[in-house]
């Protein structure tokens, strides 16, 4: 289910090229799951939620993703795991809809909602302004790789639910990572990175490199590599995004050779995907 020139026209130069379209895509694809559906209580792998219950928050946070990129605020939890968590069983046990079609229509509406919301900002010049998110402050441009980021997370868990292709590739990936790059920090793990002081070269084969530093547990994330980095990681693209949204094992990903490590400390590659907790 890769990326396909679309009828409409991508959204203007406040988003980096592809991304507009990427959004349009992805709910597109996540709908074309749901409609297959007969029986939305089948659970989802991994997850304590149904398939209509992942669907149902797909819709609401499409919709709270088009609100913020209107300019309002929506306070939904404090960035971590645990409030993020309470936040969606609050927002759920408030919306009793578990319908295929319904949802489905909700998640095409509502990311074409946030896309006219982006083109409207483009249009009155307030695109470069920052909004509150869940996971921090973020420009308009991170917030639509956040939309991204998040529809694929939870579009690979219904493709799994039903059985189907994912909708990820390395092109949506490619768009998702300025988002994970700026999450990076936000969700460092405390008591994983205390004391730690370690400069890590990653690269997403195929593609491009950046940089995580932890300086006495601090994160600092660079869109080029550091100097001197103590361990250099090559990753393979899809696997790096579901490593990052906490769905596929580290070790399994080494053992099966989509992650291949090098430098001064190559020792450092197993402790990396330790150092996050996936929101």
């Amino acid at each position: 289910m890769g990326m396909v020139p679309g009828t409409r026209q991508e959204v203007g130069s406040t988003l980096p090229e592809g991304l507009g379209q990427a959004i349009r895509d992805t709910a597109g694809d996540i709908a074309a799951l749901l409609r297959a559906v007969v029986d939305t209580t089948v659970p989802v792998p991994g997850s304590q939620w149904t398939i209509g219950e992942a669907a149902a928050h797909l819709a609401q946070a499409n919709e709270l993703m088009a609100d913020l990129a209107a300019g309002r605020e929506r306070p939904y939890g404090d960035g971590t795991p645990q409030s993020l968590a309470a936040a969606n069983a609050r927002a759920l046990a408030a919306f009793g809809e578990r319908g295929a079609e319904p949802l489905a229509a909700m998640i095409v509406e509502q990311a074409e909602v946030f896309l006219d919301a982006v083109a409207r900002s483009a249009a009155d010049k307030t695109a470069d302004r920052t909004l509150v998110t869940p996971l921090g402050p973020l420009n308009q441009s991170a917030l639509a790789s956040y939309l991204l980021t998040h529809m694929l997370g939870h579009g690979y868990d219904l493709a799994r639910a039903l059985g189907r292709p994912h909708m990820i590739d390395r092109v949506r990936v490619g768009l998702c990572l300025p988002f994970l790059q700026a999450a990076m920090p936000r969700v460092a793990d405390a008591a994983a990175t205390a004391g730690l002081t370690a400069r890590y070269r990653l690269r997403l084969r195929g593609g491009p490199a950046f940089g995580v530093t932890f300086t006495d547990g601090a994160v600092d994330v660079t869109p080029g590599p550091p100097d001197r980095p103590d361990c250099t990681i090559l990753i393979e693209p899809i696997t790096f995004f579901l490593m990052a949204l906490g769905r596929r094992d580290p070790l399994r990903a080494i053992a099966c050779g989509q992650v291949l490590a090098w430098g001064r400390k190559p020792w450092l590659a197993p402790r990396f995907p330790t150092l996050f907790t996936a929101p």
